[in-house]
């Protein structure tokens, strides 16, 4: 028999574990483990871990001298559960979100009216790294920005939903959602068919639909490709799986060439025009024309070809403006002002450090706060107040008060915890979930499930793969 280990955390939600007993979403499956020996737990965690090794399913960690270590993406066996009941509200808040955040940069690269009648500030639209001018004015195919989303959604103490982060620009982790779920099935087949699990493995046809569907030429079947900037890329493992679950080239920027203001593919039988990109490298190094002019990833002239129409870029250049950290706190102001409707989704409370009252209260309970900077991704360029000692947190006033624009701090709010078998035991780890919507002609689209990033360092509240973090396979349940 498993040891079980429910010691709740007063402070947090735990997802299989209430102050009553075993939640009801969870009770077939820890009946299920439970009649497992810990030999065949085992067994099956090490099978999970060489079917990762076998796929090359890896990720890269870059040290502090820039090197690059590739490793395999720490997986736990045990699901993390979502009834429907809760997955419903999840999937009506991520639409609300995401028609808002779309309708904001529609407006903010055109008539700018949400700047114009005071909703946001100018300034914090202008002095955003990822605001981008050469693109003011460009007419995309169905006026959508955001075709692909990964929302960062957290659960506070009574197991409420909030949105931590909106990456909107080129949300990675997806192929780690399906070769989760592909494990799961593999390892626990009639647990996953007797608890009506949702499916989750028809997203590379979604997400294929949508991009034949924003091809500026009517043809029957418009070619799409997908770009990487090359084998070095940290997601290069999940580049070459999308590629080849959608069945498109995957090309890198040498394999494009523009002619007459057209993007073109070079192949054995001579120029092949190119409809659509959907492009896993980010908008400085995607024309060297336009961006960098050191930049050898991307394609000269691209721009100039994407704003002639003739080529569709998913998602589209200039995306960052609205997963910035600082526009993140105008984002219920959005919701509100395009679709005048209160948000679904709360977003956890934020600190803008350029409001001289709020760093104030910042710099008074630093240790109570996560310091993060604007622009940065991955768990990079992130303080925890909790685990900062005396001089990080003066290093970090210093740097806020050097570039307030550059920093947001939010509370430091306790993630919900999830049981992991550490060791053949159940030990409570926190979690964060990032569910993956598509954005077509048809609406949005979400599938049921996502990325659940675990931190497996007991105690930590940082998820990200890069900083130690591993995953689990998401289940919506009836």
């Amino acid at each position: 028999m498993m040891k079980l280990i429910p010691k709740l955390n007063p402070n947090g939600w735990d997802e299989m574990f209430s102050s009553k007993g075993v939640r009801s979403s969870y009770r077939n499956v820890l009946h299920t483990l439970q009649n497992l020996s810990p030999e065949n737990l085992e067994q099956k965690q090490k099978q999970a871990a060489d079917f990762f090794m076998n796929q090359g399913i890896t990720f890269t960690v870059y040290s502090d001298d820039n090197q690059g270590i590739e490793r395999i993406f720490p997986f736990d066996i045990i699901p993390r559960i979502i009834t429907q009941k809760d997955w419903n509200e999840v999937e009506l808040g991520i639409v609300q979100r995401l028609k808002a955040l779309n309708l904001f940069l529609e407006d903010v690269y055109n008539e700018q009216l949400i700047i114009k009648e005071g909703v946001i500030p100018a300034s914090l639209i202008s002095s955003c790294p990822h605001y981008i001018q050469e693109v003011h004015g460009i007419k995309l195919p169905h006026n959508i920005h955001i075709h692909i989303a990964g929302i960062d959604l957290i659960r506070g103490a009574k197991g409420e939903f909030y949105v931590l982060e909106d990456n909107l620009r080129c949300p990675s982790g997806v192929s780690y959602m399906l070769e989760n779920r592909e494990i799961t099935k593999r390892i626990f087949p009639e647990m996953l068919t007797s608890n009506h699990v949702s499916m989750v493995g028809n997203y590379p046809m979604i997400l294929h639909n949508i991009l034949v569907s924003m091809s500026p030429r009517h043809i029957s079947n418009p070619n799409v490709v997908l770009l990487t900037p090359g084998v070095y890329n940290s997601a290069y493992y999940e580049h070459t799986f999308l590629a080849r679950q959608m069945g498109v080239p995957l090309v890198e920027g040498r394999d494009l060439v523009v002619n007459n203001n057209n993007v073109y593919m070079k192949t054995t039988s001579g120029l092949q025009q190119v409809d659509v990109i959907y492009r896993r490298l980010d908008d400085d190094y995607l024309d060297p024309l336009v961006f960098k002019p050191e930049s050898a990833l991307g394609v000269p002239g691209l721009i100039s070809a994407y704003k002639m129409g003739n080529v569709a870029l998913v998602n589209a250049v200039g995306n960052g403006v609205a997963d910035d950290k600082a526009v993140y706190a105008y984002v219920p102001d959005m919701i509100k002002y395009y679709l005048n409707e209160e948000p679904i989704l709360k977003n956890v409370p934020t600190y803008q450090m350029e409001n001289k009252e709020e760093r104030e209260l910042v710099f008074a309970d630093m240790g109570n706060m996560v310091i993060k900077e604007t622009n940065q991704s991955g768990g990079y360029g992130m303080i925890m107040g909790n685990k900062a000692s005396d001089e990080e947190l003066e290093n970090g006033k210093k740097a806020i008060l050097a570039n307030p624009r550059n920093f947001i701090a939010q509370p430091i709010i306790q993630l919900s915890t999830v049981p992991c078998l550490i060791d053949g035991e159940l030990k409570l780890r926190h979690v964060d979930l990032r569910p993956y919507a598509l954005f077509g002609p048809d609406g949005v689209k979400i599938v049921p499930g996502g990325l659940t990033r675990v931190a497996l360092t007991e105690g930590s509240l940082v998820v990200n793969s890069s900083q130690g973090g591993g995953s689990k396979d998401t289940w919506i349940i009836e």
